[in-house]
């Protein structure tokens, strides 16, 4: 994380700021554990994908962030400020969306399992295009776009069976996944929906996985529907847009990391004589190295065959470890020339799943010291839960030298607030 740095302090401590503000001083106030996000970062990430797209000479092209990855509304209206759009996979996330500023032209509605309920609130809210995943669903929005006397812009998420090389319960476009459908049923439901009163043929859609650091897999995947395009060309079907998806992986250890200058250019490569729209739907790689969980220790519980640091954060705050088997480097916030010793960093839920950190060599920590869990502004607070009525954590906004809370803490009586 580029704005995650150590500074020698006024007495002489070696401590870790966020841009220009010391994460000690935000627990002071705000308390822990709480999730803590770079406004630098985040802009400079979403900046470096227009940028590039740019400089590889993109006329019309969307960058849709992918929501899911962090919903937080101020981070999403800041992204909104930027000119983004929005991949949503549910009603919730448009309703978001929305409210943070976000057209409705700017916003793809994926998902492989949409109500006819959120096809409404998409439909009635101007939601330009729907990326369907099977006939069924293309049946369904057809069947709502008619009745509210509305054409709906159809986009096929096509399944290009491309081993993405992810962790198999993040990869999506392999057969038996259960995104998409095959490519080489596309034609054919294209064909269909070109007769569909209620819809409007408008782009093909893609997404292979998250957490990608290769290219090599999404040229395959690209070339597949590059092919496709021209196959749908030869009949007369007239696509609009190419959605690309998402994808792309950050470093959370020693992984190699795509640089986003080779991805746009992949991107030109395959389209450069095709008269289409551009979209691409970065989340990870905008949101995920901007943020951080804070948290601090309660305890050091030796065993007979291992040492464990217990802290106040856990799995309902950081589920991608349990989930998983994630790694998120864990960084003191005071760096000591204390004695190393490996532990596993554990929370207090009652799983033998939360273990948020295993084996990990660190300075043997004092009681109440601070500790960080990095790049985890991805899946992060979107995925958390009240799981033991645990209360959702702080979410903090640092811009240079001052921070705002964007998220608070919750009282336990509004927690109940539904019961």
């Amino acid at each position: 994380m580029k704005y995650l740095t150590y500074r020698i302090t006024q007495n002489n401590c070696n401590e870790l700021f966020i841009e220009d503000l010391p994460i000690r001083q935000i627990a002071k106030e705000v308390g822990t554990p709480f999730y803590c996000y770079s406004q630098q970062n985040l802009i400079e990430n979403y900046k470096t994908f227009e940028e590039q797209l740019k400089n590889n000479n993109f006329n019309d092209f969307k960058i849709c962030y992918a929501i899911k990855a962090n919903f937080n509304l101020h981070l999403v209206s800041l992204l909104s400020d930027l000119g983004s759009g929005i991949d949503a996979v549910s009603a919730g996330e448009i309703f978001v969306a929305l409210k943070a500023g976000i057209s409705p032209h700017k916003i793809v509605f994926a998902g492989v399992g949409k109500t006819q309920e959120e096809m409404i609130f998409a439909l009635e809210n101007g939601v330009e295009e729907f990326s369907v995943e099977s006939l069924p669903e293309m049946y369904l929005l057809n069947e709502v776009a008619t009745k509210l006397n509305k054409k709906a812009k159809f986009s096929l998420r096509v399944n290009p069976n491309v081993d993405a090389k992810t962790h198999q319960k993040i990869s999506t476009g392999k057969k038996g996944d259960k995104f998409g459908v095959d490519i080489e049923q596309a034609i054919s439901i294209y064909e269909t929906a070109s007769k569909l009163s209620g819809l409007e043929v408008y782009g093909i859609a893609m997404h292979i996985g998250s957490q990608i650091t290769s290219l090599e897999p999404f040229k395959k995947a690209f070339a597949k529907m590059r092919q496709l395009f021209e196959q749908l060309q030869q009949k007369n079907i007239v696509i609009h847009s190419l959605d690309f998806g998402g994808g792309i992986g950050i470093t959370y250890r020693d992984e190699s990391s795509i640089e986003i200058a080779s991805y746009c250019k992949l991107l030109k490569d395959v389209t450069k004589d095709l008269n289409v729209k551009i979209v691409i739907a970065p989340g990870r790689a905008i949101v995920g190295n901007a943020g951080v969980l804070v948290t601090k220790t309660l305890f050091i519980k030796p065993t007979a065959v291992k040492n464990y640091l217990i802290v106040d954060s856990a799995i309902n705050d950081l589920m991608r470890p349990g989930l998983y088997g994630s790694y998120h480097e864990v960084m003191p916030v005071i760096k000591s020339n204390q004695i190393m010793d490996r532990f596993d960093v554990a929370g207090p839920v009652c799983e033998s799943t939360d273990v948020l950190a295993h084996d990990r060599l660190l300075n043997t920590p004092k009681i109440n010291d601070l500790l960080v869990f990095c790049s985890a502004g991805a899946y992060g607070s979107s995925m958390a839960s009240e799981y033991n009525f645990r209360k959702l954590v702080p979410e903090v906004l640092v811009n240079k030298g001052q921070f705002k809370i964007i998220r608070r803490r919750p009282s336990y009586d509004e927690m109940l607030r539904l019961y």
